[in-house]
């Protein structure tokens, strides 16, 4: 056990949902370090892999606290499953990390393919004459103006110790020697960094890579991280919603990333035999494997649900009061989006809420995962989409489905 960790009275519920918003950040992290070649971002996912492991310890530490007849082992139980698996997320995302920082063998092609290639995540710190610096990010409004989110901060807190701001919202303010996560696209970003750090951002360079079909492989890695990443929101979302359909939903993208790996796993073994180095996949093969972690994990947390026990009240709490809220919503017939594209509606600045994922009506033609702005809705389509719960009403209203959280 790690002796920093001593018993503090603390909510079981703060914990999960922290937990929980770590979680999702750790996945964006760990990729985008991959994606930039990056060790400052890969030391960063290290940093708040060590961190969930304190949680857990916490909310363990909690449950045992609050577990004094065995019925309340027998509710407490699933509770101890769903940090576990949180922590399985934040395990995997630390490995796909160590890929930069152990220099693990990965072809240089990769730093170009990743997702990010629309939209990349910087790390910046903001210098105290910056015009960022003590002023809200209601106040720069750099969505707006460059289609920046900025996803997290890290500051010095007044003890000393180093404090986590995940999702911060339109009041938090910004100070000087924060450290902040950006994404959005690469233009965007380029000017955000400057005007924070006084300095220009350098993109990643992309190097051609000799090696045969290495396209498709990558593509194989990206559709396992998207659909895994969706796997864990829509996991989440049936927990707090208590739905079945969710979780089965959850069961068919684990089953399709399983399928990902086993084919990209055949590919591996092809051009092993074609490469005078094959040690150079080495890196692939890590982030493959720890995606599939990933999305056997959001399984695990949507299993109660498949199985019919009912969820701790606790766990349905802490979903709902993280930073965001997920919620699938159907496209109506007549509704305002429908035949229209999430860029020509300006969803994402409309209502807040972005669209993370669209399952077409017709399931013939599956999901579309991570959709851009020319995305277009049709009319018996389901969208999953994150955000504030204000901004889900809007959307709910947009499509012409008001039961917003009835996912």
């Amino acid at each position: 056990m790690d002796r920093d960790v001593e018993y503090e009275p603390v909510s079981v519920k703060t914990v999960l949902a922290e937990m929980k918003d770590t979680a999702e950040l750790l996945i964006d992290l760990s990729y985008s370090a991959v994606l930039h070649e990056s060790d400052e971002i890969a030391y960063e996912v290290l940093d708040l892999e060590a961190r969930m492991d304190r949680l857990q310890l916490q909310g363990r530490m909690s449950l045992l606290m609050a577990a004094r007849r065995p019925e309340d082992a027998e509710q407490l139980a699933p509770v101890l499953g769903v940090m576990a698996a949180a922590e399985k997320i934040s395990n995997a995302a630390g490995d796909i990390a160590k890929v930069v920082v152990e220099d693990i063998g990965l072809p240089h092609a990769i730093h170009g393919s990743l997702p990010g290639a629309v939209e990349v995540l910087v790390r910046a710190t903001i210098e105290p004459d910056s015009r960022y610096a003590d002023t809200t990010l209601a106040d720069i409004n750099m969505e707006t103006e460059a289609g920046v989110r900025l996803i997290a901060i890290r500051r010095d807190a007044v003890t000393g110790k180093q404090q986590w701001l995940i999702n911060p919202g339109a009041d938090t303010f910004l100070r000087g020697g924060d450290s902040v996560l950006l994404r959005g696209p690469q233009d965007g970003v380029g000017a955000v960094y400057a005007n924070a750090t006084g300095e220009s951002y350098e993109p990643p360079t992309v190097t051609k890579e000799s090696i045969d079909d290495l396209e498709r492989a990558v593509n194989s890695i990206t559709l396992m991280k998207d659909m895994s990443e969706l796997a864990v929101d829509l996991a989440y979302g049936a927990v707090l919603f208590e739905s079945t359909g969710v979780a089965e939903e959850v069961k068919e993208l684990e089953a399709e990333v399983d399928a990902l790996k086993s084919r990209f796993e055949a590919w591996t073994l092809r051009a092993a035999t074609r490469l005078a180095d094959p040690v150079r996949l080495r890196g692939l093969v890590h982030i493959a494997s720890a995606t599939e972690v990933i999305s056997d994990a959001a399984l695990e947390i949507s299993e109660g649900v498949l199985r019919g026990i009912d969820a701790h009240p606790v766990v349905a709490a802490a979903v709902e009061e993280s930073d965001e809220v997920i919620v699938r919503l159907a496209v109506d017939v007549g509704s305002q989006l429908a035949g229209k594209t999430l860029g020509a509606e300006q969803v994402k600045t409309e209502t807040g809420m972005r669209v993370i994922a669209v399952r077409r009506g017709n399931n013939d033609d599956g999901w579309v995962v991570q959709p851009g702005p020319e995305t277009e809705l049709r009319e018996g389509d389901s969208i999953i989409a994150k955000g504030t719960r204000a901004g889900a009403e809007l959307l709910g209203d947009a499509v012409g489905d008001p039961q917003s959280f009835e996912i």
